[in-house]
C-alpha cells in the first residue's frame, strides 16, 4: 500500500513477502493495524473511539484493539 502525508515517513517500506508474493515473511500485521495507523495520524486516538449499535458499544479497531505502525 501506498501512503503519504500526515507524518508518514518517505521511502519506508515495512514488511516482506517470498518471491512469489503469496506470503508474509517479516513484519506480519492486520488491517486492523492499518485502520489504527490511519486513525492515530489524523490525531484520534484508535483504540478509544467507539460507537452504540444494536444495544452494544462497538469499537471501530476490534474487540482486541490495534496499535499502530509506528515505525512508518
Amino acid at each position: 500500500m501506498w501512503m503519504a502525508g500526515g507524518g508518514i515517513k518517505s521511502g519506508v517500506s515495512y514488511g516482506e513477502i517470498d518471491e512469489l508474493g503469496s506470503a508474509v515473511v517479516m513484519n506480519r500485521l492486520h488491517v486492523k493495524n492499518l485502520h489504527a495507523t490511519v486513525l492515530n495520524r489524523m490525531g484520534l486516538e484508535p483504540n478509544h473511539l467507539s460507537y452504540f449499535y444494536r444495544g452494544l458499544e462497538q469499537k471501530l479497531d476490534g474487540v482486541e484493539g490495534a496499535e499502530p505502525i509506528f515505525e512508518i
